[in-house]
């Protein structure tokens, strides 16, 4: 039972940890949104309300992680988002870039998104585990 409790305890950690890092990028997209309008395509129509709209959705999945309410569905669309930048911001900006500090600034942020998409699908995964585990 100890034990247990130890890695119930270390995974609200990890999750607390993973919420932290979304709060301070969600908050970011509105204190600095003119410095993240260059990731957005430029195809995509909207411009700047799409750098509000990732705020919004990462200061979500933040407070469902927080306050552990919704936590599957806010992991799985999480994950969902972070891989649609991978494929369509980081993945051409890297396969695009001339400069090679740009190329490695867009392969860091490729693998980053991928490890937190990765990170939420887990937790989205164990979400009902956990909450049953807490009744």
């Amino acid at each position: 039972k100890a034990l247990f409790m130890n890695q119930h305890l270390i995974s609200r950690i990890a999750i607390w940890l993973l919420a932290i890092v979304m709060l301070v990028f969600g908050i970011y997209h509105f204190k600095r949104p003119e410095n993240l309008l260059i990731y957005v395509p430029t195809y995509l129509p909207g411009g700047i309300i799409w750098v509000y709209f990732v705020g919004v959705a990462f200061i979500l999945a933040a407070l469902s992680f927080i306050t552990n309410r919704f936590v599957a569905i806010a992991g799985y669309l999480l994950a969902i988002l972070l891989l649609i930048f991978v494929v369509l911001v980081h993945w051409p900006n890297y396969s695009e870039a001339g400069d090679p500090e740009m190329k490695q600034l867009a392969f860091v942020n490729l693998l980053k998104d991928t490890a937190l998409a990765g990170f939420a699908l887990y937790i989205a995964a164990n979400a009902k585990h956990q909450r049953l585990n807490e009744a």
